[in-house]
């Protein structure tokens, strides 16, 4: 987490968004989408597991609370902060432990955790995340600015992290699942 972290504040300061202020940090800009190899799973995400020829352990799947699925016959597997293809490994080795033969298994994203919007919009709330969504998209999807928001700039939160980023609004700034956006008001 830490690493990751890191990683993406190195990769903000080469594009130039990290600010040397004190006070929040100045940016996530987009380090990785949901589309990236890189995206972890995390509660709230509904995945498709399929195995090949077995299809009483083929379904969608809610990752709970506790960031795990259950499969009949392994029970509890942990996809919080792992990929598809971990997960898809995991359960693969797990059946293949005396339950299938050469099972083969595909684990694929049917849905992505929720975003949340709030300040200075018509409809604060919690939204569907859509892949490659911007802040300008998850703006629109909560009703647009009011006329109060300052529309430059927000806040983003990143799931996991406890710190609030204040980023310029560009058209290209992706937001990724699990993030909070923050939309400040004007003082004029």
């Amino acid at each position: 987490m830490r690493i990751t972290a890191l990683w993406g504040l190195i990769l903000l300061a080469n594009a130039g968004v990290v600010s040397a202020q004190t006070g929040p940090a100045t940016a996530p800009a987009p380090v990785a989408s949901a589309a990236s190899p890189a995206y972890l799973l995390g509660p709230g995400d509904k995945v498709q597991i399929a195995v090949y020829g077995e299809q009483e352990l083929t379904g969608e799947q809610l990752v709970g609370p506790d960031g795990s699925v259950t499969l009949p016959l392994i029970g509890r597997v942990i996809a919080k902060g792992r990929s598809v293809n971990q997960v898809s490994e995991d359960i693969r080795a797990r059946l293949a432990d005396g339950f299938v033969q050469n099972p083969s298994v595909a684990v694929t994203i049917v849905a992505y955790r929720p975003f949340y919007i709030l300040g200075e919009v018509n409809t604060p709330g919690q939204y569907e995340y859509a892949q490659g969504m911007t802040v300008l998209s998850a703006v629109a999807r909560a009703g647009g600015f009011t006329y109060r928001a300052k529309k430059g700039e927000v806040f983003v939160k990143r799931e996991g992290d406890s710190r609030e980023y204040h980023v310029k609004v560009t058209n290209d700034l992706l937001i990724q699942p699990g993030d909070t956006i923050r939309v400040g008001e004007r003082y004029f």
